[in-house]
């Protein structure tokens, strides 16, 4: 997969919904739930970041619920992309961007979203060809304001911003011409996610749903 084939695909992704719900999931039991209800809110694509050590059961677990698309995130190593893909990532994300990580998702053909906080790291990877890529972390490197002076000298390359994105700054960022979505984990809050209530976060997730229109 080239950079540019990643691009067109991750560009697809994110454009299921406004939000992505950026999940750290410590209990792959609850993962095939979790999935179908922020799939029921609207919110088809799911980040599950390897940061605990179910993570990647999870993603097993969710990518068997009908009309979700799921993601691996904080993808740091070749190690990384091959776990997540054997485990059926469709796309992954991470923080930053180095050759070795890079390689390693076009090699697999995983549409990777890599990640970039200023100008010289997104223009670095644009001149490989990535014009989709994570802006990271998004409000700690300048919120909107940023991303909005950022896109007007690299019109060409669109983000989706994540760090530090609530419902009281989503629609800001979501306004901006270089913005297709934003990942956020507010539409999963942990103490639901261990209650199992599933209905909350379906409602939650209906509310990000609505943040696009």
């Amino acid at each position: 997969m080239t950079p540019q084939e990643a691009s067109i695909k991750s560009a697809e992704i994110c454009q299921l919904a406004p939000v992505v719900p950026v999940l750290v999931i410590d209990d792959a039991s609850k993962a095939r739930p979790l999935a179908e209800a922020l799939v029921a809110g609207g919110l088809p694509a799911l980040e599950i970041t390897l940061r605990t050590p179910a993570a990647l059961d999870a993603i097993r677990e969710m990518a068997k619920v009908d009309g979700g698309v799921v993601g691996a995130g904080t993808l740091l190593t070749p190690a990384d992309v091959a776990a997540a893909v054997d485990a059926g990532a469709k796309f992954g994300v991470s923080p930053g961007a180095t050759d070795r990580l890079l390689d390693a998702c076009e090699e697999a053909d995983l549409p990777l979203l890599p990640g970039a906080a200023t100008a010289s790291e997104a223009m670095r990877l644009l001149e490989r060809g990535y014009t989709v890529q994570k802006f990271f972390p998004a409000e700690a490197a300048g919120g909107a304001p940023a991303l909005k002076g950022i896109g007007a000298p690299l019109p060409q390359i669109k983000f989706c911003p994540t760090g530090g994105v609530s419902p009281s700054n989503a629609a800001t960022y979501l306004a901006l011409s270089n913005t297709l979505c934003v990942g956020g984990s507010w539409v999963a809050p942990k103490d639901l996610v261990e209650a199992g209530d599933w209905d909350a976060i379906t409602a939650l997730a209906a509310e990000a749903a609505k943040l696009g229109a």
